[in-house]
């Protein structure tokens, strides 16, 4: 039987974990992969005590430091969290785990951007993390579709490597942060085309243009080598839905300010909330949140709690 089981392998589950332990509650991360989205970004230089950090060395540290505790960590799929008594059920495909709270930390899985040509390309020119692929397309022409911080930042790294990227947004202006804004806007290399969608993917064995649904430079055809896809995440919350979570028409779990659910003894962190700022830091902090009312949650049970972290 254990105090807290933390369903996800993120920074957000492995900040909860570090605080669980702290608090002195039996403690199990369980996740298929440890790492989360973190581990496709790569340069960090808005986590507070770091000027510049990749995503990698964050994960390592966030999870080095909850280790320090008495945590523990398997990594296994979950198929399954059911409520039995005044405690809940979390299956895995081999075991069946006893707890009495639950935090899901299960973050989000990327977007596609269900176009004809995406799946047959789909690592073959179509790609979804710049860090993991960029390299492979040196020299060559690429585009990243998508208008978000984190499309523009995929555009910055890949300017790395190819002579030419393009940014693809179907609105008029890309709504980056202004400090990543400014630099694709002087970036020799990367150009905006606004208010425009890609309705194609074409090629033969490889990716070879995508079409347009308005002409760009006289032509709705545009040649490249490579497309990264940038166009949103969606929540991981069919777990929590399944057991009667409440999530939102997002499919975001909805929390309060102290990250519980609408069900006693669950609460949920990270990317997988309804809240409309999603960083590392958020995350972390939502899940250091969600450890602490949990350990409020199984005090109240038996005696007071002492928040004194």
């Amino acid at each position: 039987m254990y105090d807290l089981v933390i369903i996800g392998g993120g920074v957000a589950a492995l900040a909860a974990a570090l605080y669980a332990g702290r608090f002195q509650l039996k403690t199990l991360v369980v996740a298929e992969k440890l790492g989360g989205t973190v581990l496709l970004t790569n340069d960090i230089c808005n986590y507070p005590g770091f000027k510049k950090i990749t995503g990698a060395e964050l994960f390592a540290r966030v999870k080095d430091h909850a280790l320090e505790y008495d945590v523990e960590i398997l990594e296994k799929r979950v198929e399954s969290v059911e409520k039995n008594g005044d405690h809940f059920k979390v299956s895995t495909e081999d075991r069946k785990l006893d707890t009495t709270t639950v935090i899901f930390a299960t973050g989000t899985q990327l977007r596609r951007l269900n176009v004809p040509g995406e799946k047959e390309f789909s690592g073959r020119g179509v790609h979804y993390c710049a860090l993991c692929d960029g390299v492979f397309y040196t020299d060559r022409v690429i585009a990243v579709v998508g208008g978000s911080d984190s499309a523009a930042t995929e555009a910055l790294l890949l300017a790395e490597y190819g002579k030419k990227v393009f940014i693809i947004y179907r609105k008029d202006k890309i709504r980056a942060e202004p400090v990543t804004a400014r630099r694709v806007e002087r970036h020799d290399k990367i150009e905006i085309i606004n208010n425009t969608n890609i309705t194609e993917i074409r090629g033969d064995k490889f990716l070879k243009s995508v079409i347009l649904d308005r002409p760009y430079k006289g032509s709705n055809e545009l040649p490249l080598d490579a497309l990264f896809i940038q166009v949103g995440q969606i929540p991981r919350s069919d777990l929590a839905r399944l057991m009667g979570v409440k999530t939102n028409e997002k499919g975001e779990i909805v929390v309060d300010k102290n990250s519980r659910t609408n069900i006693p003894g669950v609460f949920a962190c990270g990317d997988v909330v309804d809240s409309e700022f999603k960083q590392a830091i958020t995350g972390v902090a939502q899940g250091v949140t969600a450890a602490h009312s949990a350990y409020q949650y199984l005090s109240s049970r038996t005696g007071p709690a002492d928040s004194n972290g």
